[in-house]
């Protein structure tokens, strides 16, 4: 008995292993046609009687504006181009931050990790999620370059109740394509992705106007961005 439960569980590994990899190998050069999220966000839609709807237009990386690329990372992970997934530093800082608050960590989530859990795993906080999100974000960094990781994030994030990617975000909420959002209108929508359910692009209240302006002084510090894959680049985080 005890060997034959011990067969099973490897060949569970070995399987949850193998699709892993052909996921993650898969979506390193294919669209994502839809993820986890957007399926439990259109379900919930539902079950509450509201209309259903999701957004979600995949565009190559030449179709979204700079300005927008520039903006969530200045907002997001400003060590993007550095770090190998996790940034240590901005994790550390958080918990420092959490004692002498007395309350709980806020969140110090990389743009990596963000798309590893957006593309293959669920909302929630529990230890197996994370988990999960740690081997799956592992996994992106070494197989995938930093444009891709940004690529499939731009394309997938959720900027709305029921909008996801920048495409369908910018036709949304300002009536134009990715590739011409502006520097404040892709600041405002760096701006609400802590809750973008919460928070409305279209009408910004007092905080996402302050984020707005603060985004944008973030995205002139920075300069240019550059997704070199020796991550050898000389801009540093300006917090």
């Amino acid at each position: 008995m005890v060997r034959r439960i011990f067969r099973f569980l490897l060949k569970a590994a070995a399987w949850f292993i193998g699709l892993s990899l052909l996921f993650v190998l898969l979506f390193k050069w294919f669209p994502v046609p839809v993820t986890p999220l957007m399926v439990i966000r259109t379900v919930q839609q539902a079950t509450a009687g509201k209309e259903i709807r999701m957004q979600h237009d995949w565009v190559a990386m030449k179709k979204i504006s700079p300005q927008l690329q520039l903006a969530v990372i200045a907002s997001e992970d400003q060590n993007f181009v550095n770090h190998w997934g996790f940034d240590l530093e901005a994790i550390d800082k958080a918990i420092k931050d959490s004692e002498k608050r007395n309350r709980k960590p806020r969140g110090a989530s990389t743009i990596s990790q963000q798309t590893a859990k957006n593309l293959f795993l669920w909302p929630g906080r529990s230890w197996v999620r994370k988990g999960l999100e740690v081997w799956f974000t592992g996994w992106i960094e070494l197989l995938w370059s930093k444009k891709r990781i940004l690529h499939v994030y731009l394309n997938i994030i959720e900027m709305g109740d029921g909008i996801y990617g920048a495409e369908a975000a910018a036709r949304h909420f300002f009536g134009i394509p990715a590739e011409k959002l502006t520097s404040r209108q892709a600041a405002t929508l760096a701006a609400v992705l802590p809750n973008s359910r919460r928070y409305n692009a279209a009408s910004p209240g007092p905080y996402v106007s302050g984020r707005i302006g603060w985004i944008q002084g973030q995205m002139q510090q920075y300069g240019p961005l550059e997704l070199n894959p020796s991550r050898k680049n000389e801009n540093q985080k300006k917090k």
